[in-house]
């Protein structure tokens, strides 16, 4: 990814629809990716477009999937380009005009094609970042993953050479003549935030660990 906050890496990845609002650096990039718990990837497979939401996660400069081997996303991506885009809402923003309303928000889209992981010990360390970056500690907790389950997951990574973020982060923006109009205007904040847990009834541990809180 490149470190410049105002060039962008490649033409495709260029904000054309109001450019004051794209960021091409690493660390942008990074934390929305972080912050986020799936994606959406668009890819071409048998003449036809498919759009599929999907977890994910980063390690440096590459983001990573995984899935079934069989199954249609995950050959599509090794074998041809895909765009990936990643959504947080962080607010309503409520104007004094419909057309004036907007969404605080950030995202990312990258560009590229994944290349598997084929290693099993590679493939073990980068499942194991997917699972910590759910609960930090949880991934020694598990039952150790099988050789039928590694062989039977398809792990790929996307290089983020080809990244860039569009973020807004302010209020209401009305026409001049509308300030006085006698309506609320300004931001209803949203956020994701982590519930109780839940304790399936059949654990062999009744209390859920301080991760998951």
């Amino acid at each position: 990814m490149t470190s410049n906050r105002h060039l962008a890496p490649s033409p495709r990845t260029r904000v054309r629809r109001l450019p004051d609002r794209a960021h091409y650096d690493a660390a942008t990039v990074a934390a929305i990716l972080d912050e986020a718990l799936s994606c959406s990837i668009a890819f071409q497979w048998e003449g036809s477009v498919h759009a599929m939401t999907t977890a994910h996660w980063r390690e440096g400069d590459h983001l990573y999937v995984h899935g079934a081997k069989a199954a249609r996303m995950m050959k599509a991506l090794a074998a041809g380009q895909a765009c990936v885009t990643v959504s947080l809402i962080d607010g309503l923003v409520m104007a004094r005009s419909g057309f004036n309303h907007s969404m605080n928000y950030r995202a990312v889209v990258a560009y590229g094609q994944f290349e598997p992981v084929e290693a099993r010990a590679d493939k073990l360390r980068h499942l194991e970042a997917f699972i910590e970056k759910l609960a930090p500690g949880r991934w020694a907790q598990l039952r150790p993953a099988t050789t039928k389950e590694l062989n039977a997951t398809t792990v790929l990574r996307l290089p983020l050479s080809e990244a860039s973020a569009k973020i807004r982060a302010w209020g209401a923006k009305d026409d001049t003549d509308d300030l006085a109009w006698p309506v609320w205007a300004g931001v209803v904040p949203l956020a994701l935030t982590r519930g109780v847990p839940q304790t399936d009834p059949q654990s062999a541990v009744a209390t859920p660990p301080a991760n998951l809180a």
